[in-house]
């Protein structure tokens, strides 16, 4: 199988191609190969390329600074993904898109089902939204994947930023009254291919919208205590976690209350792993180098 990944820098690329081998090609072309800022360069590029799938894991993902970008956001978050489907249906290959929980607004108060209606809070998951409609409207078979709280051993994220905070401060302030599932991104990348390599073996898997995340819940309180406590002794300073409100903690985007997602969809139809998430975390940690805790 031979993939076309987009966002091979990212955390979820960086993953996906570490699973490459014997079996498995994967292109990811870099910025000077396909710049995302110019969409209208993607069908000539798709047209181009001998593969069987294409997995979009390149996304516009500052949530906060999405509230003062909007038109970048949108770009790349809605137009490269329509294109990109566009493209993908042109060429006759399948898609896996990789989109958020943000799209809810968190208001439902159990997980979501990927039929449940969409309700976005702020400019990132709106940008997002309309990524889904446009993969959807271009009538290709394709899968829109949303998932949540994405982290692991590359890029800036919140396990990365828990753990340099633990080397600076004594006290950790961290939301409490937000609910969702830490989704590591070894896991997420395996999902994706599992489901790319079902959609290239069956011509009648014709896609939809599916969720993954790793199993359980927690908050985001929850998750840096957590990190804090399966870190352990490898930590220089072991900080104490403080729940506080969303409130005490304003920023420019509004985030979902409750954005967990309902999985059994997807674990039925692709028989993706989903281990939980405290479990993933530790293996996550493990990953680290030892300059990650202590430097």
């Amino acid at each position: 199988m031979k993939i076309l990944l987009l966002g091979g820098t990212g955390q979820l690329g960086r993953e996906s191609l570490l699973r490459a081998g014997p079996g498995l090609r994967i292109v990811a072309p870099t910025r000077r190969d396909l710049d995302l800022a110019q969409p209208e360069t993607i069908a000539a590029y798709v047209a181009g390329q001998d593969v069987d799938v294409i997995v979009n894991a390149a996304a516009y993902t500052a949530v906060d600074k999405a509230e003062s970008e909007p038109d970048l956001a949108f770009v790349l978050n809605a137009e490269v993904p329509g294109r990109l489907a566009a493209a993908a249906a042109a060429k006759g290959v399948p898609l896996v898109h990789v989109s958020t929980d943000y799209v809810f607004d968190g208001t439902k108060g159990a997980p979501y089902l990927p039929s449940d209606p969409v309700a976005p809070l702020g400019v990132y998951g709106a940008s997002k939204e309309a990524g889904e409609r446009a993969v959807r409207a271009a009538g290709g078979r394709a899968v829109v994947l949303r998932t949540a709280w994405v982290y692991g051993p590359f890029g800036g994220n919140f396990m990365k930023t828990m753990l340099r905070l633990a080397r600076e401060r004594d006290v950790l302030r961290v939301v409490d009254d937000q609910r969702g599932t830490p989704t590591a991104s070894a896991d997420l990348a395996a999902a994706c291919l599992t489901i790319a390599a079902r959609l290239v073996r069956d011509p009648e898997d014709h896609g939809g919208t599916f969720h993954f995340t790793n199993a359980g819940e927690t908050t985001w309180c929850g998750f840096a205590r957590a990190i804090v406590e399966i870190a352990g002794p490898r930590l220089a300073n072991t900080p104490e976690v403080v729940a506080i409100a969303t409130a005490d903690y304003p920023t420019p985007a509004e985030r979902p209350a409750d954005s967990r997602l309902d999985c059994a969809a997807t674990i039925a139809r692709y028989q993706v792993a989903q281990p939980d998430w405290r479990a993933a975390l530790a293996a996550t940690l493990d990953r680290l180098p030892e300059e990650v805790f202590r430097s």
